[in-house]
């Protein structure tokens, strides 16, 4: 009879919200940014509208890129920044958006590819070949030939430049969805590329976050942080992933190529007393 009182008080324990604060630090702006041009894709909302507006902060000139033009201009007009529509599932339509980019940039120095979906498919058997290609094209493939045309541009012209890709913690972990395949697809592209191009001085690096709040993980738009499956639990703000970005954009991390820098406190570590 104890025992069953004892499971019972845990159990409505259980069912209490639960709701976490997030403090963070920032480093003060100190123009760490100020003259390069930056490209964020996915730039609309999430992780992509905190890392503009925190390179904005830093001095940098930004454009941020989505589908949803509406969404863009609202987030462009709070933070400072340009911004163009683009699909990155389209690999066509990439010459024309970088034309138009670069007028309106100046130039582009630094190309932040972050635009990425997850459909959340509960089991192996709700994957679909429509499912499959869908998230194949939007986190791998776009970013890929994004990538490859302005890399193109920065060697004939023999320009230095720097390419962040936003990976995740899945990359560092097994998975059955076509997400995380992805995310290990994109941590491969980011070492690969990184050597080919370091001694023309271009930099390739990734940032993987954790669960982070957005409207693609669905968690902690509502306010409520608390994620038990995380380090600390809770999410990750957008803001400090952000940080941490904008850091590796930045000539502090000249040093710096070919890096995945996991931002989820550990988690993905192959601990052997997990």
């Amino acid at each position: 009879m104890k025992l069953k009182k004892t499971i019972k008080a845990v159990l409505n324990l259980v069912k209490r919200p639960i709701r976490l604060e997030a403090n963070i630090s920032y480093l003060s702006p100190s123009n760490r940014l100020v003259g390069k041009n930056i490209i964020v894709t996915g730039g609309g909302r999430g992780l992509g509208a905190a890392m503009a507006e925190r390179f904005v902060k830093e001095g940098a000139c930004v454009l941020i890129a989505g589908r949803t033009e509406s969404t863009l201009k609202e987030t462009a007009s709070r933070v400072g920044c340009k911004y163009l529509v683009l699909d990155v599932a389209d690999v066509n339509s990439f010459d024309a958006f970088l034309r138009e980019a670069k007028q309106e940039l100046g130039g582009i120095d630094c190309l932040v590819n972050n635009a990425g979906i997850s459909l959340h498919e509960p089991t192996f058997f709700d994957v679909t070949p429509e499912t499959f290609d869908k998230q194949i094209s939007i986190n791998m493939k776009g970013g890929y030939f994004l990538t490859q045309k302005v890399i193109k541009e920065w060697v004939e012209k023999e320009q230095i430049g720097s390419v962040l890709f936003i990976s995740s913690e899945t990359g560092d972990m097994m998975d059955f969805r076509p997400y995380g395949f992805t995310k290990v697809a994109v941590n491969s592209m980011v070492q690969g590329l990184a050597y080919l191009f370091a001694k023309r001085g271009i930099r390739i690096n990734a940032v993987a976050p954790g669960v982070t709040v957005s409207d693609m993980t669905g968690q902690g738009t509502d306010g409520n942080l608390y994620h038990k499956k995380n380090m600390l639990g809770r999410v990750y703000m957008p803001e400090e992933v952000a940080e941490t970005a904008c850091f590796l954009l930045s000539e502090a991390a000249g040093c710096i190529s070919g890096q995945i820098i996991t931002c989820n406190n550990a988690k993905s570590i192959n601990a052997r007393w997990k």
